[in-house]
């Protein structure tokens, strides 16, 4: 995949809804600033990047009036949303991106205790790199406006990271992210780049 194809789907995602673009940017710049601690080497690195900056490119074929609804979700239309993994995947994998980002994208919502979805995923049958951005997605979820709510203080998102450590999320890279705080390598100045950008930092 070309690195105009990124820049092509980010800027697809933004015409489709600015919450969900915000909020692939700052996933995937936190996904880079993972890199050193993880000790990763340079195509792994760009993997993760490019995983946290895509992770939601499937929500471009989730109806917009889900992703914009300012109330809870019907159960319908949360078995919509949780659709976007696989649309995601399946549509980076029509372009033959590198599957270890197709893995990112697929399954980061999966969860260590086999409670997360689309497949029930557990323990080490998650790819490592989709872990790390489940993480990563779980706590700017957390600390983002949406819709529907404000965000949480970062302290506060920290502590819901250490509370499911070990069931839901790795405690090792938990603790890993945690390190990124309190400045989060500056994500949260309230500057946004594309992803293609953030290549080049």
């Amino acid at each position: 995949m070309e690195d105009r194809l990124y820049k092509d789907v980010m800027e697809q995602l933004l015409k489709k809804d600015l919450n969900t673009y915000e909020h692939s940017v700052r996933v995937g710049k936190l996904c880079a600033a993972m890199a050193a601690p993880l000790q990763l080497d340079e195509k792994q690195a760009e993997w993760l990047l490019l995983g946290g900056c895509l992770h939601d490119v499937g929500k471009m074929l989730v109806p917009k009036y889900i992703l914009t609804k300012k109330s809870a979700l019907s159960p319908h239309e949360w078995k919509i949303m949780q659709q976007h993994t696989y649309l995601g995947a399946q549509t980076l994998h029509d372009y033959e991106v590198e599957p270890e980002i197709v893995d990112i994208i697929h399954f980061h919502h999966e969860r260590l205790n086999g409670k997360g979805y689309p497949l029930g995923l557990s323990g080490r049958d998650i790819p490592a790199l989709a872990q790390i951005c489940g993480i990563v997605d779980s706590f700017d979820s957390m600390v983002s406006d949406r819709p529907y709510r404000k965000g949480m203080p970062f302290q506060d998102a920290e502590e819901e990271l250490l509370l499911h450590s070990g069931t839901q999320f790795d405690s090792e890279y938990v603790q890993m992210f945690l390190t990124l705080s309190p400045t989060y390598g500056g994500v949260y100045d309230g500057q946004t780049v594309l992803c293609q950008e953030a290549k080049h930092d």
